[in-house]
């Protein structure tokens, strides 16, 4: 089990569903005025899409979401599965 554990963390790919546009991003960051939200939406306008951002993102959080999966909640979540 432990190997397959450690196959299944290692190959474990982030995805982000929904449809995410510029549009959607200004819309859930209205009112928010931040230097970061500022920087955050001037790159997005000039890129014309939210891709780049969501690849970048997945990326960069792949390996902390890969260490923070404990051999006992991949167990666990593999019995889980067993028994449904």
């Amino acid at each position: 089990m432990n190997r397959l554990i450690d196959y299944l963390r290692q190959n474990l790919m982030i995805d982000f569903q929904g449809d995410l546009s510029v549009e959607k991003v200004r819309e859930l960051l209205a009112g928010d005025d931040s230097r970061d939200v500022k920087v955050l939406l001037a790159k997005l306008t000039q890129e014309k899409n939210v891709e780049d951002m969501m690849l970048v993102l997945a990326d960069c959080l792949l390996e902390p979401v890969q260490s923070s999966l404990s051999d006992d909640m991949m167990r666990e979540q593999l019995r889980m599965y067993t028994e449904s």
